[in-house]
Formats: structure tokens, C-alpha cells, sequence
């Protein structure tokens, strides 16, 4: 942003510029815009695009030169005041990629690396936000790596920048989003680290809207006879082709194909040695005369011929015009294709138009046809132009605030966030009511981030149904609603139950999104305890329950609960330890039945503040469960009979090839396990005494027990006899390992010595002696990396309980296997 709130932009693959004139209307100043072909790039100038003439780069974005000049740009602007690029657009060339090929070969899988070249220039650029657009399979296509791996551009987008970006991507058809054609495409926008707390990228995606049909978007251009230019109008007219090709189309009616004529004549061919040969109708829409009633086709390239897909007028003998192509694609009529104003054109005699014409109009279509709908982006940019200019807070300038206007008062935050809602954010607002609930840590209600939000958006279900219900049951100041919104905005009806127990969180979530749910929405508020309120059955529930504990039960297990009654659906935030507690091994087995699409595993991101370890589990029937971890960056697809296998004492999410080697070879659940509370520092003393209490860093870390000046603790006989622990003071038949730690290691307990609750005793179901190399191995790089795995990499939860210590096994000797 330039110091003058100026935002800024940068586009790749530019081609003519009419996707990112909407960043221009929106008032956004261009730095630099790349396009390979000359003949586009002069469109842009005549669009005045760049300020400074060294902005348009021409030339292969693979070459460090055509770099080192978009870096130059950006140096430029830094010393005009640009604190930072704002935006990065790029949309590579989609050959090789796109459905409409009939074949790829290995120079056009080459051609997709660059948007391995677009990645890693968002990865140096660093700008706040990036959006990329491509074909519908994009996401899915391969590319070729820098390491010369062919990888789907997906995972390789994820890989390189998820931990710069929180980053979503949706397969839309324009139609739906304010275009006036088809274009199914993928959309990619990404937001930077500083800002994913206090906007999803969901959020910036275009609007959806009605769809319009062809009569509505060009039916007020006039009708146009053979080579004819409308009068007021150049960019409105009547292309001509060869003439006994318009015996193959004058007579078809709307959504009819010349390939449909009855008499081969009227069919389209071609002469061969004085034979007809029908020519092959491969795509099932060439020589197609569109109809007034249904949405505009995608525009293609080639839509200056009628062997083209879709590009016959629902009336005229003709393609359609550059003008009804520029409606189409929603481009405005300021936008410039030649360096001539329209009277001029106008003006000319029909012999001069037609010499402009030969001269432009391929270019002018070929660019039309690789376009982004101008109103796509242009309402990309308003939404980032509007989030832009809203002010975002940290927790310690937001504590800062809540003191010098006293918003722990209930009365104060009202009036303070009614008057800033133009001012703050909406994350920003809902954190500030977060934190100045006084009754905030006694209903377990922590601010839900925003990239955790993100991430959640991109496992919600989709419904092929007109109308759903869905119900949030613990809103608190409504974080989940903005992507609750965004993502069933296309749902005919969405009857959307807002639940809290808390009746001024509600006050609040009214205040902040006031005005902001989609026409769509019918929303109910529900001052109540979920638990208690009577629901009748649901599509979805969603959101992230209070963890606060009633009679010895997590609230966040019984929300779980009854939400797998109640719902087909459910997306809901849990503690990690649902995947391995036994307490919840009964919920496990109900999440099991009612099918597990997805499972998140936040670590201790979710919630900033609170030592917690959170995951969110999607439900729904699919052939395959997404695990992914945002702290490590992984995402993998297991099968469900992989995770809930009996053969293992809870969920193993992470499990893979190496775990499986390893498993096979240990003989698993052969202890019990035993761990004493009740010694602490208050009953055990540094002071020599009779009996030492050996703790976690007494053993050490190749499992031999150490002593360490002013660690050690010890114990009278007398005071330990009145602790269970005292029965194992001279048992040697056990095992002892450090309770919470990812680097295990196993001795055998000699007499005379006990333990406290940060080492566990591991007793032997059976009789059975461990050789040294047997323990030696519990230490071992091997069996750690196993281990970790085992406890599906959590750091929280690392106890060892009578559960966990299945993992401490036998491994059996080679020709035992």
C-alpha cells in the first residue's frame, strides 16, 4: 500500500488485461504486468494500466532477466512508499491442463510448471494476498517441480506456501458469481500470516448471484445482416465466413447443431476428389446455434468460427459479435482495443472498418477468450479494498483498549462496537467482545481463529438440496458465521439456529453482523444451553463447543454427542484426545458408524493463549478419511478400515508404510500400566532421607537411572506406606519409563527405589524377563520415530495410561517374524 492507502498489484500472465481492469476500476495502481505476447500487452497500455512505462514487462516469466525487472518495479514503488505488494494475480496458460484438450503432451505438462515459476515468485514477493485462477482440474493437474517431480499443482501450491498463507481454493462456475457466460474454474486466493487471523480467504471470493440467460445479457444489440457493422457501434458485427457454409446453419433451430441437418449436403464437409466427407463432430457442440433462454457458453479462443464450441447466434447466421462477446464476459465498455475512440470507428466507411478489423479483431478475440469476466476480479478487489481499509488489533493492543474504555462493562463494548463497526474489523470486533466477557474462561469460550476457520470451510459438505438446517450451537460472537455465509450462499434456503447460553454474546453477534447474512438465510437466535434445547434433526452442525467440564464429563464430548443423534452432518472443534482417550473410545465407535470425512489436526494453534491441543472432525460417508496437520504441513488420504483397525487400542491417524514395518515386528500390549499422583514436592523432600523417588530426568536419555544435585527427591518409609505406590517398593519384576515425552526409554526397576507421577511402572500381563537389547531398542531413533506416530504426533497429551502403554512391545528377533 502506497502511503497514500493506495493499494497495489502485480499480474502474471496478463495477457490483455481485461481480468485485472477490475483491480484498476477499483482503484488499485498496477506495479508491474507481465505477458509473453507483445500484441496483448499493447492493449493494456492503450488501458493505461501502469503509471510508468518499465511496469509492462514482456517476455518469459521463466527467464531471471523478465524477473529481475519486476523486481526492479517493486524496488521502484518501495521508494515511492510502498510498504508491501498488496496483491499477486496470476493465471498461467491452462494448455495441458484444460478439459477441452483432447491430448497432452510432455512439452504441454512441461508448460504447467509455470505455476511452479507463479508460486515461487508469491513465495519471494511476499505480498498480502495472491489469487490465481485456472481450469476446473487444476488443483488437481500434474506440474513439474523443481526437483523435476511431476506433483498436482494443489499439493504443490500447499506445500510452498502454507506456512506463509492461509490459502483457499473452490471450483466455481462464473455464471453463479456475476458473469455473464459459463467458465467452471478454479479460483485460488491466498491471505499472508499477518493478516489470517482477521480475514478468511473465502471471504474475498466474488458474491453468488443469479444467473442471467444469453436474451438478457444481448438481446438489445441489433440483429445484423451479411458484413455488417452496426452504426453506432464497430465492436458490433456481422463476421463473414464462406458462403456455402451458411447453408449448413440457416435453417437450425435454437440449441440445434448443423450436424442435426437431414440432408447430408447441409452437414458440415468438405470436398475430396469430388467426394463428400462429413467432417467429425468430436465435442458435440460445433456449429451449434445457442438459445435465448439458457446462459451464455464459455467463450473460448476460437470464437471467431462456428466449427468452435458454442458460437452461433440464437438468431443471426453468424458468431458472435467482439461486443456480445465483451457483454458476456462483463467487460466494460471504457475498456480499450484499439487506439481509437469509438466515434472515430464509427465514422469510418465499411471498407476502412473492415481493414481495422482484419488487422485487430483475432487478437481482440483470442483475448476475450483467455479473459477472467472483469467482474470476477473486480470484486475480488472491492472486498480486499473494503477489508483494507478496517483496522485490525492484536490481544495486547485489544487488553490496551478494553482498559481505557472500560468494555468489561457490557453496556461500554454495545456502544463501543455498534460505533465501530466501519472502523475495526469484524474478527477484530468479535475478539474484543471475546476478551472482555468476564464470563469468558468460565464458559470455556475461546476465540476461534481465523485460518483455523479456513481450514474447517474447506471440509464443510455441500447439500444437493433446495433447503437445509443447520445449527451452530455454541455462537459465542459468531466467528463460524462468515464462512457458514460464504459457503451455502448458494443454497436456495438456509434455516440457520444461532445458539448460546450466553444472551450478551448474542447481543454482540447481532450488532457485528448486522445486515451481513445472505438473502438466503433465515436465522433464528436461541438464548439456551444446547444440551438442554430440544432440536429436531439437522443437516449440519457446526462450530466449537466450551471444553469446561460438567459432573466429571467435557462439554465438548456431550456437543459431540448429541450432535451425531441429531444431525446428518457434523463439523465440530474437539480436544485432540478424542482420537485415543479411552473414556471416548464409545464416541470413537459412533463417529466410526456415522462416517469420517476429514479430520484437522490444529496441535496448539487453535486457540491463541490456551495450551490446548484441538482437532475438528468432519462427518459424512467417503471412501477415504483427509487427515491433515496444519503444525506439520502434511495432509494424506487413509482409508477408514486403516485408522479404526481393532488391531490397534485407539485411531492411529498418521499411520503409514514405516509404522506398519515396525508393528508388525513388536509383540504390542503386553503391560498394564501404573501411575501414583499423590507423591509431589509437598510429601517428597531434596533432604536424603530412606528411600528415593526416582522422577523423569533421574532417568536419562540412553535409560539409566541418574542423580542430579537438587533434582533428587526422596521419602520415609514411614510416609510412604501410606501411598499405593509403597506396594512396588521392592518389586523388580516391573518396568519404569518418563511419563509426557516423545524420547521413551524403558529399564527394569531394581528393589529398593519408587517413583513418582511423572514415571510410569509398566507391569507385565504375563511373566517375562526384557533382554537388554530389548530395552536398549525402546531408546532407539527407530522406535521413537514409531512412537510418535503411535501418539499421532500430539504434545499435550502424552500421558501414559493403561491405553497408551500398548505401544511399548517386544520386538521379536528376525526369525520370530
Amino acid at each position: 500500500m502506497l502511503a497514500n492507502d493506495v493499494l497495489t498489484y502485480i499480474s502474471l500472465f496478463s495477457s490483455a488485461g481485461v481480468g485485472c481492469y477490475g483491480f484498476k476500476e477499483a482503484g488499485f495502481e498496477c506495479i508491474a504486468t507481465n505477458e509473453l505476447l507483445e500484441k496483448r500487452l499493447k492493449i493494456q497500455k492503450l488501458n493505461h494500466k501502469c503509471k510508468y512505462e518499465n511496469g509492462y514487462i514482456l517476455g518469459d516469466i521463466k527467464k531471471q532477466e523478465i524477473k529481475n525487472q519486476i523486481f526492479n518495479q517493486i524496488d521502484l514503488y518501495k521508494r515511492l512508499g510502498n510498504d508491501k505488494i498488496d496483491v499477486l494475480i496470476a493465471t498461467p496458460p491452462c494448455q495441458g491442463m484444460s478439459v477441452a484438450n483432447h491430448k497432452k503432451s510432455h512439452n504441454e505438462i512441461e508448460r504447467n510448471s509455470l505455476v511452479v515459476e507463479s508460486v515461487e515468485l508469491i513465495g519471494q514477493i511476499k505480498p498480502r494476498f495472491f489469487i490465481l485462477e485456472n481450469v476446473a482440474s487444476f488443483y488437481k493437474t500434474g506440474c513439474v517441480d523443481k526437483n523435476g517431480n511431476i506433483v498436482a499443482i494443489g499439493d504443490m501450491i500447499e506445500r510452498n506456501l502454507h506456512k506463509e498463507y492461509s490459502i483457499y481454493n473452490e471450483v466455481l462456475n462464473f455464471k453463479n458469481y456475476g458473469a455473464n457466460s459459463s467458465r467452471t474454474r478454479t479460483l485460488v486466493i491466498g491471505v499472508c500470516k499477518e493478516l489470517k487471523n482477521y480475514i478468511t480467504p473465502l471471504e474475498l471470493f466474488p458474491k453468488y448471484s443469479k444467473e442471467k440467460t444469453l436474451k438478457q445479457v444481448i438481446f438489445h444489440h441489433n440483429s445484423l445482416e451479411w458484413g455488417e457493422y452496426d452504426r453506432s457501434d464497430f465492436y458490433h458485427s456481422f463476421r463473414i465466413y464462406s458462403q456455402n457454409m451458411r447453408e449448413w446453419i440457416k435453417d437450425i433451430k435454437e440449441g440445434q447443431s448443423a450436424f442435426d441437418n437431414k440432408e447430408p449436403s447441409k452437414r458440415p464437409h468438405k470436398i475430396e476428389n469430388g467426394k463428400m466427407i462429413e467432417n467429425v463432430n468430436k465435442n458435440g457442440d460445433k456449429y451449434t446455434r445457442q438459445k435465448w433462454d439458457s446462459v451464455a457458453p464459455c467463450i473460448h479462443t476460437r470464437n471467431d468460427q462456428m466449427a468452435s464450441q458454442n458460437t452461433i447466434h440464437p438468431k443471426d447466421d453468424r458468431v458472435f459479435s467482439i461486443r456480445e462477446l465483451m457483454d458476456m464476459m462483463n467487460i466494460p465498455y471504457s475498456f480499450k482495443w484499439l487506439p481509437f475512440e469509438l466515434d472515430y470507428l464509427n465514422s469510418l466507411s465499411n471498407d476502412e472498418k473492415r481493414k481495422v478489423s482484419k488487422r485487430s479483431e483475432m487478437n481482440i478475440r483470442q483475448s476475450i477468450g483467455e479473459a477472467v469476466p472483469t467482474t470476477i476480479f473486480s470484486q475480488i478487489a472491492n472486498n480486499i479494498k473494503n477489508f483494507m481499509k478496517l483496522n485490525n488489533l492484536s490481544d495486547k493492543e485489544i487488553k490496551s483498549l478494553i482498559t481505557n474504555h472500560n468494555l468489561q462493562d457490557f453496556n461500554n463494548l454495545k456502544n463501543f462496537i455498534e460505533k465501530n463497526r466501519d472502523f475495526f474489523s469484524q474478527a477484530t470486533l468479535a475478539n474484543i467482545a471475546e476478551i472482555s466477557n468476564m464470563q469468558r474462561t468460565q464458559n470455556s469460550a475461546y476465540f476461534t481463529n481465523k485460518f483455523i476457520l479456513n481450514e474447517i470451510a474447506k471440509t464443510l459438505p455441500t447439500f444437493d438440496k433446495d433447503s437445509i438446517d443447520i445449527i451452530e450451537p455454541s455462537a459465542g460472537c459468531g466467528n463460524f458465521l462468515p464462512i457458514i455465509f460464504k459457503k451455502y450462499e448458494n443454497v436456495k434456503r438456509v434455516n440457520l439456529k444461532i445458539i448460546d447460553i450466553d444472551s450478551k454474546s448474542l447481543q454482540i453477534l447481532k450488532i457485528i453482523y448486522k445486515n451481513q447474512a445472505p438473502k438466503n438465510f433465515n436465522l433464528e437466535f436461541i438464548c439456551d444451553d444446547f444440551l438442554h434445547f430440544n432440536c429436531n434433526n439437522a443437516d449440519l452442525i457446526v462450530g466449537n463447543p466450551p471444553f469446561s467440564k460438567t459432573k466429571g464429563k467435557n462439554l465438548a464430548f456431550l456437543f459431540l454427542e448429541k450432535s451425531l443423534e441429531i444431525a446428518d452432518k457434523v463439523s465440530m472443534i474437539m480436544p485432540k484426545n478424542l482420537l485415543n482417550t479411552k473414556e471416548y473410545e464409545a464416541l470413537r465407535l459412533q463417529l466410526e458408524k456415522k462416517g469420517v470425512k476429514t479430520i484437522l489436526d490444529f496441535g496448539e494453534l487453535g486457540f491463541n493463549g490456551v495450551l490446548i491441543e484441538t482437532i475438528n472432525i468432519t462427518t459424512d460417508k467417503s471412501k477415504e478419511i483427509q487427515v491433515k496437520s496444519l503444525p506439520m504441513g502434511l495432509s494424506t488420504l487413509q482409508k477408514h478400515s486403516y485408522i479404526f483397525d481393532r488391531k490397534m487400542p485407539y485411531w492411529v491417524i498418521y499411520r503409514n508404510e514405516f509404522f506398519d514395518s515396525i508393528f508388525k515386528t513388536l509383540d504390542c500390549g503386553i503391560f498394564e500400566s501404573f501411575r501414583d499422583r499423590q507423591l509431589t514436592n509437598s510429601n517428597t523432600s531434596t533432604i536424603k532421607n530412606d528411600i528415593q523417588v526416582i522422577k523423569s530426568r533421574n532417568i536419562n536419555d540412553s535409560g539409566k537411572i541418574i542423580s542430579i544435585q537438587g533434582y533428587d527427591s526422596y521419602i520415609s518409609k514411614d510416609n510412604l506406606s501410606l501411598f499405593k505406590i509403597f506396594k512396588f517398593l521392592d518389586r523388580d519384576d516391573v518396568y519404569l519409563t518418563p511419563n509426557m515425552t516423545y524420547n521413551p526409554r524403558l529399564i527394569q526397576k531394581q528393589k529398593g527405589y519408587i517413583v513418582n507421577g511423572s514415571v510410569a511402572i509398566l507391569i507385565p500381563k504375563k511373566t517375562i524377563t526384557l533382554t537388554k537389547k530389548q530395552l536398549d531398542y525402546i531408546a532407539s531413533d527407530e522406535f521413537r520415530k514409531f512412537y510418535k506416530i503411535a501418539r499421532n504426533y500430539q504434545t499435550r497429551t502424552l500421558n501414559i495410561d493403561s491405553t497408551s502403554c500398548f505401544w511399548f512391545g517386544i520386538k521379536r528377533s528376525k526369525n520370530e517374524k
